[in-house]
């Protein structure tokens, strides 16, 4: 596939946008591995972002699930557009950014059914997407090929330094089902890291936190070296004492550090109600 990946490449006069985070997969092992992994069945709905020259997205198209498709480069859009739209009427393209259209143009009524991602992320948008993604209607799957150390800060355990914010958003929504290494070698042009096939399910019950509240807790990470009884005290947010003082009941030490603190904990904040 390296091949024919670098003459389609030089056909359309496109050079690999560092900027975008264009590396394209040039393994059909991987391609059939993120299938396999998201268990694409036919008139499944499937959100591909970055579809870049459509070796996933044919692949999908393939299985008869109907693939809505974002790509913000406009000579790619054009090529899908030329290449794959005519031959399958199950694809749909929106071009623009994956940050305004986190599900590729399916319409809020559409999101309420079930439906699946399975992308290629570009390293400088995983996080403000998923971000995104989680504040809307949720996937039920998400089979994610991802840069090592973005998976890692989705999948981090607390008590280590890659936890975070995006770990308990992420985690008290999805289960990590399952991971699968793949080496820069299945790219063009090969990025300096290796990556991470990572699937996604949603839990029965997800714990959502509001807009606020994830204001609060990255401006509680962005000192994750200070204690964290401190920084509920001293935060703006009338919130961050209620759930202060629901710590104090629960006879957790105030001197734990933010990325100390279990993920079921953080999540009592999302459930905490102010009152009038």
């Amino acid at each position: 596939m390296f091949k024919e990946t670098r003459s389609l490449l030089d056909k359309l006069n496109h050079s690999p946008n560092k900027k975008l985070g264009q590396n394209f997969l040039v393994d059909d092992n991987i391609v059939r591995k993120s299938i396999e992994m998201a268990e694409v069945e036919a008139d499944d709905v499937i959100v591909e972002i970055g579809p870049g020259l459509g070796v996933l997205t044919r692949a999908l198209l393939a299985t008869g699930a109907n693939v809505r498709a974002v790509e913000r480069d406009f000579t790619l859009a054009e090529h899908l557009r030329k290449n794959l739209i005519p031959e399958f009427p199950n694809l749909q393209l929106t071009e623009g950014d994956c940050l305004e259209h986190p599900r590729a143009g399916l319409s809020q009524k559409q999101s309420q059914f079930n439906f699946k991602v399975v992308a290629n992320l570009p390293y400088a948008v995983s996080t403000p997407w998923m971000d995104a993604v989680l504040s809307g209607p949720l996937p039920q799957r998400m089979v994610l090929m991802l840069q090592k150390e973005a998976a890692d800060r989705y999948c981090a355990s607390n008590g280590t330094k890659a936890f975070g914010a995006i770990s308990i958003f992420l985690q008290s929504a999805y289960s990590i089902h399952s991971r699968h290494f793949v080496s820069a070698k299945c790219f063009y042009p090969e990025p300096k890291i290796d990556s991470v096939l990572l699937r996604l399910d949603r839990q029965e019950c997800p714990v959502r936190f509001s807009v606020t509240d994830r204001d609060l807790v990255r401006r509680i990470f962005t000192r994750r070296r200070k204690q964290l009884g401190s920084l509920c005290k001293s935060d703006s947010n009338p919130k961050a004492y209620k759930w202060f003082e629901q710590l104090v009941a629960a006879e957790i030490k105030l001197t734990v550090r933010p990325e100390e603190l279990s993920i079921e904990r953080w999540q009592d904040l999302a459930a905490t109600v102010l009152q009038d």
